[in-house]
């Protein structure tokens, strides 16, 4: 009687592991189904995800969505964007009405464990930063006590600030707008002293929208830890495992030195990793449910990540690596082997 219980109970395991493998694949098979990948995007912050003058979007967290595509679809242009401010970005991915969301996104607790998210992957380390007109004559943030600050509701940001003003004793008056074209023309205007979001968005605007950069400074405290990166819904894991490894082929593309101009040439490595990463030997595809081709296609067509961190960020934005610099180079990006 004993071992008929534990065979039934062997069965019933081996039929939920059965039915949630069914289940795991069906944002994939979507994608495949409809021929493009829904992509979550910020309305607007250049090097990161936005529109450029023909309409084309570009960005770092854009290239994550065309990785997925070119990987799952063969093609990194077969992606369709969703301009999302921060308030509705959540209930888009839960609805299922985007596929992934790559929109400088800081993974948090709450967000991961109550909100059904899963973070793929930290494609940007941040913190919170400060902005405020030269003409103010504002040094550091101690000097900011009474000041109005403009700001998006449902951030990080929103939160960090209360937190860390209170802490030091200080008052402040939120100008709370949604849309970032909006806050930063708002703060452009003179509507609020300051300006705070995370310290790469403040160098993004100040580059990109200020009508005279210079006029601008960006103050020196970092008063958070901002891990920017893409997510998807909970509760499809072949999902989450093609979008956090098609990230990470990207990193490892760069440590091993393969790029979008030398990847065929390096298809002739003799490095076993590399030949793992480019499908030369077998199994990462399968794996994944992918043919081997699949990482190959990524940096052919994408780059790896430093490619993309030149072109969206340190040219458009003049921003560094800094911590963002591999392992390898004193940074904090790493990816997991792929292996």
């Amino acid at each position: 009687m004993k071992m008929k219980t534990i065979l039934a109970a062997g069965a019933m395991s081996v039929a939920a592991i059965a039915a949630n493998n069914a289940h795991a694949g069906a944002v994939l098979d979507g994608i495949k189904a409809k021929g493009f990948v829904q992509c979550g995007v910020n309305t607007g912050v250049p090097g990161f995800s936005a529109a450029n003058a023909e309409g084309k979007w570009e960005g770092i967290d854009v290239d994550v969505c065309r990785a997925i595509s070119a990987a799952v679809l063969g093609d990194a242009n077969k992606v369709q964007y969703t301009p999302m401010t921060a308030a509705q970005r959540f209930t888009a991915l839960q609805s299922g009405e985007i596929d992934i969301l790559s929109r400088n996104t800081t993974a948090t607790l709450t967000r991961d464990a109550k909100l059904g998210l899963t973070f793929v992957g930290i494609n940007y380390y941040d913190g919170q930063g400060f902005m405020v007109p030269k003409a103010l004559g504002v040094k550091n943030v101690s000097e900011l006590d009474g000041a109005t600050i403009c700001v998006e509701p449902g951030t990080t940001t929103e939160l960090n600030m209360a937190d860390y003003f209170r802490a030091k004793g200080m008052s402040f008056q939120p100008v709370v707008i949604e849309n970032i074209n909006e806050t930063t023309a708002a703060f452009f205007a003179g509507r609020c002293d300051v300006y705070t979001t995370d310290a790469s968005g403040l160098a993004s605007v100040r580059q990109t929208m200020a009508p005279n950069p210079d006029d601008y400074v960006i103050l020196p405290e970092i008063i958070s830890k901002e891990p920017l990166g893409p997510s998807v819904a909970q509760g499809d894991d072949q999902w989450a495992d093609v979008a956090r490894w098609a990230m990470f082929a990207m990193l490892e593309a760069e440590e091993y030195g393969v790029t979008s101009e030398n990847v065929d040439e390096m298809k002739k490595s003799e490095s076993p990793a590399i030949q793992r990463l480019l499908g030369v030997s077998p199994g990462m595809g399968e794996a994944l449910g992918l043919d081997e081709e699949w990482a190959y296609r990524i940096i052919k067509q994408v780059g790896n990540y430093g490619e993309s961190f030149k072109v969206n960020v340190t040219d458009k934005l003049g921003l560094e690596r800094g911590i963002n610099a591999l392992w390898t180079n004193g940074g904090l990006q790493y990816a997991w082997p792929v292996r």
